[in-house]
């Protein structure tokens, strides 16, 4: 699971991100959750944690997320009126990391407000909600609606940070060393 965290998660791990996402397949249930145990107790001290929002046959898509970073943006009056409107009532973590994992395992698409909990402005979140997904500025990580030169920015230095990660691992640092503490 380390080699998914550098890949998939690395400007998570640096601290340029509040969160990421990525699918995990996994031999049994039992390996699963030990990885999890242990990478958690691992990343705990750095202020991060690693969440299942969703398991299907050998496959767990696996939320990391820098807990301070994210209780910070919870708190942000517009990003609560916009989680709002998808029923996100109460904004203490688990509540509502509770009603994500319950809307990405209800939903036949995928919740699009999952990008709040990623770090994706706030308008280009609303604007692929408005727009269906078309009509973007530009598109990386995600469709830009909003600031689109901050957004390409932003595209390069997370590739930067994974590209750096990537070898570092390749050199032997550990996934602890690699996590930056808050």
């Amino acid at each position: 699971m380390e080699d998914y965290l550098i890949e998939f998660c690395s400007p998570t791990l640096a601290s340029l991100k509040v969160g990421s996402l990525f699918n995990y397949a996994y031999a049994s249930r039992q390996e699963l959750t030990e990885q999890l145990e242990r990478l958690n107790e691992l990343l705990a001290e750095k202020g991060l944690f690693l969440r299942v929002l969703r398991v299907h046959k050998d496959r767990a898509l696996i939320y990391l997320c820098r807990r301070s970073q994210l209780v910070k943006l919870l708190h942000r009056p517009e990003i609560a009126r916009f989680l709002a409107e998808y029923g996100y009532i109460r904004l203490d973590l688990e509540s509502v990391l509770w009603h994500l994992q319950c809307r990405v395992c209800s939903s036949e698409e995928f919740p699009h407000e999952i990008g709040i909990f990623l770090g994706y402005p706030l308008e280009d979140v609303e604007g692929f909600i408005r727009c269906n997904g078309r009509c973007s500025k530009c598109a990386g990580i995600w469709k830009v609606y909003g600031d689109a030169e901050a957004a390409q920015k932003l595209f390069a230095q997370y590739a930067k940070c994974r590209s750096v990660y990537r070898r570092l691992w390749q050199e032997g640092r550990s996934v602890r060393q690699l996590t930056v503490a808050v």
